[in-house]
């Protein structure tokens, strides 16, 4: 197995700098959570508004000067609001505009009222950024100007686009317009972690420690360098910084210990994994969904079957569910480790997977499970739906998985129609198929069709070899045919193959 991370094994921080909301936002399973982003409070119905929680550091909302504010600012505005975005998520192709829509549901009017309304549709429209930021390029338009909470919001959404550009625009327009603080600062740095840009991350943060409009950095800007350096598996830098968080004084967070997990588990470090997740239970922070998460994407690699379908109980416990990416993961660890039942956890695993979360990386995974405990039936179902996929297998040790269960099941019929189908297919042929037919033809007498192989090896230019040729003696020996047996020797010995001296030729 390559220690090489896959893509998607790491993204720690998307959308965990924005999960204070008017609504209960779903955060990314791998996210870490953040505490500085201050997003709207909860209005209550009635006019006027009380002013925001203090602990929530709204900038947004209200002020003793502000004028009473309409009774639709409460939860009559979360309705419009959520309507909005649903009617922005149903429109159709990967750029459309969102002018019409916007101005059809009095968008403009909803922000005059509370420019809440502004921070609570970009939230909802996280898992479509590309659109969301198209929402804040009209939004930017209309009265009054965005807020700082605002352009973080949007350089967040820039970060989930895959676009570094757009979020250091935003930046530079957002600071041209307020003072900046540490929220726009971690958004900026994130944007950039995201896409791998760990320069530009560094000197973001650097320059938030030079800006005097700002405070130092919290304890999200250390989070994002840990995640950083974890996910680039440079663990000597992860370490460093997480000992700069604890001489600064902040004290650490859920995300700290989620980020150091996933750096441990990008390196495949499972003992210091497994360390950090025990000083984490046994100090005053609890583990949450994504840690769980987490540590079972850990055991699932590492092959510890049973800590993983401990962390798969303690996930649902706390999140209700396991997402699909974590399903693939258990999945995976099945496959490719040997455990009591594994077919059938498999198959319950495969119940909660849609039929739009098919992998072919999966499927052939699971062709091999199948043959390796011998289920043909199971084994062709999965060979059926490839195939019906146009899936292509180039990998040799399950293609000799698969003659090693028709083999045992002596069908050589079924092997002989998938040995046709492979060859139509164009997945990956080597000589043991040909070889393993030609010992079931010959076991069962049939040794003219054992004699046809020969002419498919030829025709995929798989040449005879010494065992092509016992093969062939075994099978007139055990028909009783001594003088075609003869025959065979003298071919091998005429190929160059030599003559055994424990056969006597009678």
């Amino acid at each position: 197995m390559s220690r090489r991370p896959a893509r998607s094994l790491l993204p720690l921080i998307s959308g965990g700098l924005h999960r204070r909301s008017l609504v209960s936002i779903p955060v990314h399973p791998d996210a870490v959570p953040s505490t500085s982003f201050p997003g709207p409070p909860h209005s209550p119905a009635a006019a006027p508004p009380p002013p925001p929680d203090p602990a929530v550091r709204s900038r947004l909302s209200w002020s003793p000067t502000s004028p009473p504010l309409p009774q639709i600012t409460g939860s009559h505005l979360r309705a419009a609001v959520s309507s909005l975005a649903t009617s922005l998520l149903a429109l159709l192709g990967p750029d459309p505009d969102p002018e019409p829509t916007l101005r059809a549901h009095s968008f403009p009017s909803l922000l005059a009222i509370s420019p809440l309304a502004s921070l609570e549709l970009l939230a909802l429209l996280r898992r479509r950024p590309q659109l969301g930021l198209a929402v804040f390029s009209f939004r930017r338009g209309l009265a009054p100007s965005p807020t700082l909470d605002e352009f973080s919001l949007a350089i967040s959404l820039a970060s989930r686009a895959r676009d570094p550009a757009a979020a250091s625009a935003l930046f530079a327009d957002a600071t041209s317009a307020h003072a900046s603080d540490q929220a726009l600062y971690n958004a900026l740095m994130a944007a950039y972690m995201h896409n791998g840009l760990m320069e530009s991350c560094l000197e973001t943060f650097r320059a938030m420690q030079r800006d005097r409009r700002c405070g130092p950095p919290n304890v999200d800007s250390y989070n994002i360098l840990i995640a950083l350096f974890g996910r680039s598996l440079i663990v000597d830098h992860m370490e460093a910084m997480l000992g700069s968080l604890d001489a600064s004084g902040h004290p650490r967070t859920i995300g700290t210990y989620n980020a150091l997990i996933a750096g441990y588990l990008t390196a495949w470090m499972w003992d210091k994994m497994e360390a950090a997740f025990r000083e984490l239970e046994s100090g005053p922070i609890a583990p949450d969904a994504t840690t769980h998460l987490l540590m079972l994407r850990g055991y699932a690699h590492a092959g510890m079957i049973y800590k993983m379908e401990s962390a798969y109980e303690l996930a649902c416990k706390h999140a209700g569910k396991v997402d699909t990416v974590h399903i693939r993961a258990m999945l995976c660890a099945y496959c490719k480790f040997r455990h009591a039942d594994r077919i059938k956890k498999i198959e319950e695993l495969l119940q909660r997977l849609g039929p739009d979360d098919y992998k072919p990386w999966l499927n052939v995974l699971l062709i091999r499970v199948y043959a390796q405990e011998g289920l043909v039936e199971g084994m062709e179902q999965r060979i059926a739906e490839a195939l019906e996929r146009n899936i292509i297998v180039t990998t040799v040790q399950v293609m000799r998985s698969i003659i090693t269960s028709y083999f045992k099941c002596d069908t050589v019929d079924r092997l002989a129609h998938f040995v046709r189908r492979a060859e139509e297919s164009g997945w990956k042929l080597c000589r043991s198929l040909y070889h393993c037919k030609m010992v079931m033809y010959g076991k069962h007498h049939r040794l003219e069709e054992m004699h046809e192989v020969l002419d498919e090896m030829e025709c995929f230019r798989f040449h005879r070899t010494k065992k092509t040729f016992w093969i062939m003696h075994k099978a007139y020996v055990s028909c009783g045919r001594r003088d075609e047996a003869n025959t065979i020797l003298a071919m091998m010995w005429k190929h160059g193959f030599g003559f055994p001296s424990r056969i006597f030729v009678r």
